[in-house]
This record gives C-alpha cells, structure tokens and sequence, in this order.
C-alpha cells in the first residue's frame, strides 16, 4: 500500500528538502519549490511501496498520532499550477466543541479508524513506538492494539478528565475507558486528572491501581498500563527567538510608549473566546477592583488579547456579545479622554506582538473557569526573563533581577507546577479582584523572587524535558513485550488484549482428566470466595449441586481433599457437613479438621486475643465513618469488609485503616493484610500455605506420595499455597507428578494455570467427580 503521510515536518516547516527514502517508505507528493509541495497525482516511478518486508534497517521510531498537523497551509497560484506553502502553527490544539450522540459518536469511531488505518500503513510494529495526543483519539489504541497485540503505544491526554460523577453519564463510558487501557502508558498534566481517571476506571471496570516505586500501574488482562503525571512545557528555543527578533523590539518600544511612558501599568489576559475561558468573569473582577480602589483609576489598564474563536455556534456568539458589552460599560464608566481601563483585542495577532505584550505586562491574568494545561503563564515567564536587548529598551540593564506576577485559576493545568501564582477561584469575583490588587501593590523584591522560581521551573521543564520523560517511560513499560504471550479477545471496542507470561496457561479439561485418569494419589485443595463461589454472591452459602461434586469427589479413595477458606470454622462446618470426608481449613488454617467427625486441631501456637480490644474499636470508628462497611468477628480473627461500601471511598479508609492498625498493633503478635475489599488482622504466622505443607505432610506420614496435585484459589492469600505445591516437586510430591496450580482469571500468579471464572472451576470439578464416580461404581460392583 502506498502512504501518503510526511514523514518529516521539520523539513517540511523549513523548508529544506525532503528526505524520501527514510527506512525505505518514500512519500508520493513532489516538492516542486523548497517548502511547497505541488497538488498533483503520484508519480509511480517516484511512489515507494511501503512493504514492511523491504525495510532492511531496524531503528526505534516515534510516530507521532494527533488530530491535526502543527502546520498552517496555505494555497497559491503558482504561474499554472496551484501549490500549497506550509508554516508552524504555535496554537494547534482544539477545544470540544459538541456533546455526545450515536451519530457523532460513530462519526468519532470511523474517524479514529481512517488514523489507524493511515499508521498501519508506515508502522514497524517490532520496533516503532506510537505515540496518541489528545481526546480526539481516544479509541485509537484499540484499533492499533487490535491488528499489533504487541504495538508499544503511549497516550497523551492534554485535557482534563472529567470527574467519574460527570463521565459516568457518557453511554460509552467503558468502550472510552478501555480503549484507552489499550495503551502502555497514558499521561496525565495533573494528578488531579490522572485521579478521575483512576476513580472512574474503579467505579465502572473494578479495576485497582498500585503504586510502586514511585509508579502508578493498572493491572488490566496480564498487562500493567502505566499512568503518567507529567505537565508539558515550552519550546524554551522558539520563544527565545521570537524575544530576539526586531519586530519583537519594536513592539515593545510601541508599547511602552502607549502604557509606560504615559504612567500606566498593564495588566495582561489572553484567552481564546469560548465559554470556558472566563473573560467576562476577569472584566468583571477589573470593574471591582476599580469601584474598590479609585486609585487605579487612570494608572491601571486591561488589555485583554481574545483569540478568535475555534468554534461556531450559539455560545460563541452569545460570550462575544457579552464579552464586547461589559468592555463597553467598564470604559464609559471609567473611562476618560485618552484612557480606557480595558481594551479588548479580536483581531489575530502574530507570535512576536503577543511575546511583546508578555514583556511589557507587569501581572499576567489566567482566569478559565476550566482548561488544560494552557502555557501561557509559562510564555510569560520567560518572555519576561526576556534578554539583554530588551533590557535595554525597558531600562532594567542595571538591574539583573527580573519579576513577574501571576494570578492563575485554580482549575487550570499549569496551576500546581506555579507554586509562586497568586491562586484564585474564577467565580469569585471580590477574590479575583484583591488578588489584582495584590499584585499591582507587592514588593519588587518578593516578584523578584517569585519569579526566579518560575523561571528556574520553567526554563527546566520545558517541551523537550516533556517529551523525553514520557518516551523513557514508555520503553520502560515496553521493554517486556517480546517476552510476553499475547493474545485478543473481545469484539468492536470492547477488544483488549492478554499478555502473560510464555508458561502461564489455560486449564485444560482434556488435559487435567486425563492425568486424574492415570494417577492414584491426589490431593486436591480449593478455596472457597472467589473460587467455588463468586465474590458478587450475595447467598455465600454452597449450591447443591457443589456439595454434590465435593461429596463424590471425596467419596474416591484414591483423593484427599482440602476446602482451605478465610471464614470461620463454625459457618463451614454448618455448610459442608454433608461431605463426609472433606478436609476443612477454616480462618486461613488456624483451625483444620481432616474428616468431619474428628476433631479440629491447630498448627500454630495459641493465640492471645486480648489484641481484639484494640483493634476493633478502631475498625467500628471507620465503620462508622463508611456507609456499606461492616466487621466480621472471627474466633482468632477481625476483619473489616468494605464490599458494600463507595468503591473509592472504601479502598481510602481501607488504606488509612491499615495504617493505623499497623500502628496500635506495632507491639502485638499479629499481622494486618489488605485483601479483596477487607483488612484482616490474624494472628502472626497463620498462611494457606502452611495448610498446603500439612496436607502434604500428612500423606507422607501415611506412606503416600502424591502423583496428582490440584490446587486452586483466587486471590493473593492462595498464593501460598501455590508457592507450596510448586516447590515441594521431588519431595513430598513425587518427581513425576501432574501438578496444577490454578488461578482464577488471566493475572500476574506463581500459579501456571487458570481459569476464566467460577463456572469453569465447577465444570472441571464437575469433570474430574465424574471419573471418580465411574471409578467407585466400578469398585462397588
């Protein structure tokens, strides 16, 4: 297939000359002059296939993935033919603009898949990385992910997410949020934003993140995606250009000549006009500080740049006309021959005249009332670091010091990275106002420091410092790819992807029966919650149809078999009474009973509960302070069980309560565990584990070796028991014995097997109690 992307922006920006034969994929349009291209039909003799087969060249690419080009285009006439001339495009992100319904949001679907179907066509899928920006591509991932399970993508979402109480109401709620758990690694400006998309992935898909060593992960299908928080910066080199041009001088000496040198003080705010930007909220907040301070009447001026609007539509014209009309009201009011405190600019301006603004301006006004990261504060900074040229021309070369004021919206991205900004609610308009106030009247010493430490954050974190971050840690998140079994499943949006381990396999019934078939001595452990019984029961008690298999399982002589659980000994005993010869393990096996009728025993030494006195009135007071949570009381054991409760909510006390527990019980013998909504205090060296080595041990006690191992569980606490059976091979275990430790979904276990869910668990129980059925018919015969 021949692309018909460029490949090189940069040339084609600067108009240098084109470089086609980049890894072998050339570029069909023809550079007729240096920086135009021509609009003519490919030329098949220039056209190179880009068969993936003749690249000969392995080299990491970044191929970057946005809705639009960086670039303005322009068409022209050029002699006979029309040509098309290219510059950058310093303001290329877009706002949205419309809500969702099914027919704009199969029109976002099909969009997403022609930028899928444009990479496919240029993309080394072994050794390119893919790179997504923005919202405007959020599905994009899964249709890569769908043709190249092993693609090493990033995303980048340079707005904020919404709140799970707001994103929640989307009908595609969960095909968004999967679609971007097809990703490696997704970014973040804010923790804020990175926090709503956290919560809303807890709340829909009841997933759970972890942080390790300074690293937010969710585990998704086998696969840790990666969330990263990072804001982006400036192109330190672009606006120190632009700072050194001579249009930008002159400008400036423009300008102070207006404000300066006439005794007045600027004040700056540059938003585009949309609803979202707060401008008449700003105007606002300028005619309070002139009715509360007639000082600055006549000394102090707005000038408010409104970048035309991206949009179209009902609200855009409503904000202008309200927008145009406070300005009008501000300055008859105020206003007087020569002066007018606000002047509103609509016409475009160039780069260089905005920097020239910035340079002049003695405070910086950004005041959305929602927004991204914007960077205009930090275009500030530096345009008021400014250089030796410019001193000049404000008379500062005898002053190194530099100062600037900031006063930034609370709700913007850049405002936690301005630790020196003056911070205000937009909505608050007295606030807004005084914060003016404050930084028309403060010392020139303290804006001088306040603005050496925005300078030295911003001129150190600029685009490129972004940028590198994030590609380091996205080969990071990458690097275990090709050692990694991948596999897809699901259908349209709802696709995702499983990487596991090469070992890490599904059960199979063939197999599994047909070595329970062949061996005569079993031991078969399972646990309960999660495994024989769905975790969202609401009637935990076991079916008929379990005890039914438990019992014919157990009837066979040839098997010993172990119910390992968390509950108590007193609720298993009620519910399995029927099983004759069933092993119990009750609260995680302090207490085990090998058969029915004997007698429970226990394998650690006795415990002291007077630790309970101080542990459970700490549970009731986050009890208390948690709608939907409750305790359970255990004979050696307190839980509290937060399954009922406000997922996020729960799991927030549910890590404060570990904390605190861990504290007050510092100097007792028990330990505290976080488990699957719950925290379990028990006591010190009680694990599934030591149940596993007791069953083992006992059948060698009895001269038998068992040549068939069945163990399965769900969750981390029967990771002991697979840890057990899978180290004991050669020991208690004979050499030669089918062992299968078995886990409950496709996830990150010591065990080598699994299972999709419950259901499965039974049918393979069911399986094997079929044979031993045959078998003791066949006996009793």
């Amino acid at each position: 297939m021949v692309s018909k992307s460029y490949s090189n922006l940069l040339e084609l920006a600067s108009g240098e000359a084109p470089s086609f034969g980049y890894m072998n994929r050339g570029i069909p349009r023809i550079m007729t002059v240096a920086g135009l291209i021509s609009d003519v039909d490919d030329d098949p003799v220039e056209s190179v296939c880009s068969d993936p087969s003749s690249s000969s060249v392995h080299r990491d690419r970044i191929i970057m993935v946005a809705n639009q080009l960086p670039l303005r285009a322009q068409r022209r006439l050029d002699g006979s033919k029309s040509c098309w001339s290219f510059e950058w495009d310093e303001n290329s992100l877009l706002q949205l603009k419309d809500g969702f319904n099914r027919s704009l949001w199969q029109a976002y679907v099909s969009v997403n898949k022609i930028f899928a179907d444009r990479i496919m066509e240029v993309i080394n899928p072994e050794d390119d990385y893919v790179w997504i920006h923005d919202y405007h591509l959020m599905v994009l991932p899964t249709f890569l992910r769908k043709r190249f399970n092993r693609v090493k993508l990033g995303f980048f979402l340079h707005s904020p997410f919404p709140s799970s109480e707001i994103y929640k109401t989307l009908p595609v709620r969960e095909e968004i949020l999967r679609a971007l758990l097809n990703s490696d690694l997704i970014g973040f400006h804010t923790f804020d934003y990175a926090r709503h998309f956290l919560s809303c992935c807890s709340r829909m898909l009841g997933l759970t993140y972890e942080s390790k060593r300074g690293y937010i992960g969710i585990e998704y299908y086998g696969r840790t995606v990666s969330i990263k928080i990072l804001p982006v910066g400036i192109h330190m080199g672009q606006l120190q250009s632009v700072l050194r041009l001579p249009q930008t001088e002159e400008k400036v000496c423009e300008l102070i000549r207006r404000f300066s040198d006439q005794g007045r003080t600027m004040l700056l705010g540059v938003d585009d006009m949309d609803i979202f930007k707060g401008i008449s909220l700003k105007l606002l907040a300028m005619e309070q500080l002139l009715i509360q301070h007639p000082e600055y009447q006549g000394r102090v001026v707005l000038v408010q740049i409104a970048n035309p609007a991206r949009g179209r539509g009902k609200d855009v014209k409503e904000i202008q006309a309200e927008t145009k009309a406070t300005v009008k009201r501000i300055n008859e009011t105020f206003g007087k021959p020569g002066y007018n405190p606000v002047i509103l600019i609509e016409e475009p301006l160039k780069f260089y005249e905005r920097v020239a603004y910035y340079v002049v301006a003695e405070c910086c006004l950004v005041t959305a009332v929602r927004d991204g990261m914007n960077l205009i504060p930090y275009e500030y900074i530096i345009s008021r670091q400014g250089n030796e040229t410019l001193d000049k021309v404000l008379g500062l070369a005898t002053s190194p010091k530099k100062k600037s004021m900031l006063v930034v919206s609370e709700f913007i991205g850049c405002s936690p990275s301005l630790s020196g900004a003056i911070r205000v609610n937009p909505w608050n308009i007295d606030a807004v106002a005084d914060a003016m106030d404050s930084a028309l009247e403060m010392a020139d010493s303290e804006k001088e420091l306040r603005h050496e430490k925005h300078y030295r954050y911003v001129s150190t974190h600029d685009v490129g410092y972004w940028a590198r971050s994030f590609l380091q840690d996205l080969e990071r998140t990458c690097s275990d790819h090709v050692r990694r079994r991948w596999w897809g499943i699901g259908f349209g949006l709802s696709f995702r992807v499983v990487a596991l381990d090469p070992n890490f396999k599904k059960l199979s019934m063939e197999h599994i029966v047909s070595a329970y078939k062949r061996t005569k001595t079993r031991a078969i452990l399972l646990d309960y919650d999660g495994t024989l019984m769905p975790q969202a029961s609401i009637d935990k008690s076991p079916s008929s149809k379990s005890l039914e298999i438990l019992s014919s399982l157990c009837r066979d002589k040839n098997n010993m078999v172990f119910l390992v659980s968390a509950r108590s000994r007193k609720m298993l005993y009620d519910w399995f009474s029927p099983c004759e010869n069933l092993g119990i393990a009750a609260e995680h096996g302090y207490f085990l009973r090998m058969k029915r009728d004997e007698e429970w025993e226990t394998h650690v030494a006795a415990t002291d509960c007077s630790w309970k006195q101080i542990a459970e009135p700490v549970m009731k007071l986050y009890t208390e302070t948690t709608d939907g949570s409750t305790i359970e009381d255990k004979e050696t054991a307190l839980v509290w069980c937060y399954e009922d409760a406000d997922p996020d909510f729960g799991s927030c006390q549910a890590k404060e309560l570990l904390d605190h527990l861990e504290s007050v019980l510092a100097n007792e013998p028990v330990t505290v565990k976080s488990g699957q909504s719950n925290v379990e205090v028990k006591p010190q060296g009680v694990s599934k584990g030591l149940v596993a080595k007791r069953l083992l041990s006992a059948m060698q006690e009895k001269g038998m070796c068992p040549d068939f191992v069945l163990c399965i569980g769900d969750d981390r606490s029967d990771e002991d028991m697979f840890e057990v059976i899978t180290s004991s091979m050669g020991g208690p275990i004979s050499p030669r014995a089918e062992v299968f430790a078995c886990t409950v979904c496709r996830k990150p276990s010591k065990a080598k097997y699994y299972l999709d869910d419950t259901a499965e668990i039974v049918r393979l129980l069911q399986g094997l109690a079929c044979v031993s059925e045959q078998v003791v018919s066949f006996q009793n015969k």
